[in-house]
């Protein structure tokens, strides 16, 4: 199934105020990208003095600010919230964006942060195995009616989820990359993977062990989307190039291996990375760039790389 591409800015809601992260999601919108994705966490590693939005509430804002964004977290931690809590916290955001909620949902991997704010940090299976069964749930009450289900984690009894959310159904991405378990996951319950950096390269041979786990519960592999995290250093020409890495290496050197996790380049060489993921099957890319996205690098990806990039996986 030939589907179109897809571009949302990844922005980790960190060293910012309210003004510049509205700004920055108006400044998007008018370049035309397809959505923006924070991300569920409520402190940065290793600096935890700096301000840092809690992704949700900052969705609600964003949802009232903005008209077209398509909006979500990537991804939000099941373990942080009651999974029925989540399906009426989609519902109602869904509603005041008037249908432009993307549920992202993972099943968490900061251990600092979990120990920080009291919540149980469980073995990475149980914590897997409360994704799964987190969906089932919210997935239940997405779907209207009232939803009972008692699994080994969670109980709902006869919970109701009204308003219903505009988009019927309401699109759910499942990030990890775990083969597995974690992609099974994916198999029963998403529409859309997102595929984490460091296991991007990876995605061509991981699709096809999303394609066995589809064909296990019996979905049909091309009715999900494949998505990948992406860094991307762009620049005007190549001393342009070299100073927005020097940049880079500062902004998100401390979570981003530069080497071997980035797209570095001019808009042409970006360009030609990115067609080659899309050979991989990868339609949707979340772009974290290396600056995070100052207007320069926002206004090359989205007027340059965007349209040629269309342009040639149309023609592939």
């Amino acid at each position: 199934m030939q589907r179109d591409l897809t571009f949302s800015l990844f922005l980790p809601q960190v060293a910012t105020d309210w003004p510049a992260l509205r700004a920055k999601a108006l400044l998007i919108e008018q370049q035309g990208w397809d959505g923006l994705w924070l991300v569920d966490h409520f402190f940065a590693g290793g600096s935890r003095g700096l301000d840092f939005f809690e992704g949700w509430t900052a969705l609600s804002a964003l949802a009232e600010a903005t008209d077209r964004l398509r909006l979500g977290l990537l991804v939000s931690c099941n373990s942080y919230r009651n999974p029925a809590l989540v399906a009426k916290m989609a519902c109602t955001l869904d509603r005041i964006s008037d249908g432009r909620l993307e549920l992202g949902m993972g099943s968490g991997w900061m251990e600092e942060e979990y120990l920080a704010y009291g919540f149980e940090f469980a073995g990475i299976r149980e914590r897997l195995d409360r994704l799964d069964e987190g969906l089932e749930i919210i997935r239940g009450m997405l779907s209207g009616g009232s939803t009972t289900f008692e699994g080994r984690y969670y109980k709902v009894l006869e919970a109701p989820c009204e308003p219903r959310p505009v988009q019927e159904p309401l699109p759910i991405t499942v990030g990890g990359a775990g083969e597995k378990v974690l992609l099974r996951i994916v198999a029963r319950h998403a529409t859309r993977w997102n595929c984490p950096m460091p296991e991007a390269p990876e995605i061509p041979r991981l699709r096809k062990v999303l394609e066995a786990h589809c064909r296990e519960v019996g979905r049909d592999p091309d009715e999900i989307t494949i998505s990948e995290q992406t860094a991307v250093i762009i620049g005007r020409d190549e001393k342009h190039v070299a100073e927005k890495l020097e940049l880079a290496k500062l902004m998100i050197g401390g979570f981003v291996d530069i080497e071997t996790m980035t797209v570095v380049g001019t808009p042409d060489q970006v360009t030609e990375s990115l067609l080659a993921k899309t050979r991989g099957g990868v339609t949707d890319f979340t772009v974290l760039f290396g600056d995070f996205g100052e207007p320069d690098s926002l206004e090359l990806f989205s007027e340059q790389v965007v349209p040629a990039l269309r342009e040639g996986f149309a023609s592939s």
